[in-house]
């Protein structure tokens, strides 16, 4: 099912992936961005993403906490910066339209993710499960989850882990194609996206 989702959904959205590889071509820099994350049974894999940030951005990150306090613990709480000065005006868009997500195609297509699951996380954020993780790591990671389509980026992590293990310990092929027609939703929303 992961399989044929992917190839369906990199042929609908061929047009998109050529005219956003293009603009970032255009931009200057890799068009693609990859990171290490933790998958199903703990293995990591690099997770693909079309590059939203600026070419140094974790230089920029290091400056950016060294020098501000509150951004230091906003990123502590969340991984992540709501008003982030490293993303591009480019990446903005992708990030809100979540079109910087269609690469992780590859992933589904290599066995790493799934269409739905919890969202990969990064070594640094296996902690913040607690005794949890392994409701996360039972399952493949997804680009689109229960997270996704229950707050995203507005949700906190203590929920997120919470939403995580409830996926885990229920997931159906219907939940799954719930979330899926919801993700459409909230894509559309731009709810909880940046």
């Amino acid at each position: 099912m992961d399989v044929s989702g992917a190839l369906v959904l990199g042929a609908v959205f061929s047009p998109v992936i050529v005219i956003v590889t293009v603009a970032l071509r255009r931009q200057g820099g890799s068009v693609l961005f990859s990171h290490e994350r933790i998958g199903r049974d703990g293995q990591p894999f690099s997770v693909y993403k079309f590059r939203s940030m600026v070419p140094d951005a974790e230089a920029v990150l290091q400056d950016l906490l060294a020098s501000d306090p509150k951004l230091r613990l906003e990123w502590r709480r969340d991984h992540k910066l709501r008003n982030d000065p490293r993303i591009t005006r480019i990446g903005r868009f992708l990030r809100r339209t979540s079109l910087d997500e269609l690469p992780q195609l590859i992933n589904v297509l290599r066995g790493e993710m799934s269409l739905v699951g919890p969202r990969p996380v990064t070594r640094s954020e296996i902690s913040k499960y607690g005794r949890a993780v392994c409701f996360y790591l039972r399952t493949k990671p997804g680009i689109t989850g229960l997270w996704q389509v229950s707050g995203r980026n507005d949700t906190d992590y203590v929920r997120r882990v919470a939403i995580d293990r409830y996926y885990a310990e229920r997931a159906t092929v219907f939940m799954d194609v719930g979330i899926l027609l919801r993700t459409v939703l909230v894509v559309l929303g731009r709810r909880g996206a940046y």
